[in-house]
């Protein structure tokens, strides 16, 4: 996993709209070039996972099926 950098921490991260209201257990995820990096919310500084568009695209429709 990459470290952190100034760049990462400048991007438009933000929560799903399925997160809940405690905030205990979130991820969130900011869209890069190319694909969509993902980071804990609660350990921002602790890192990041990126993925390819083509890898989110097909995450976001099989939870879409279930």
């Amino acid at each position: 996993m990459p470290a952190p950098t100034a760049h990462h921490r400048e991007l438009n991260w933000f929560k799903s709209t399925y997160s809940g209201a405690n905030a205990t257990e979130c991820l969130e995820a900011a869209f890069v070039s190319p694909g969509v990096v993902i980071r804990d919310s609660k350990r921002r500084e602790g890192g990041w996972v990126q993925f390819s568009t083509r890898a989110w695209d097909q995450f976001v429709t099989a939870r879409k099926v279930r």
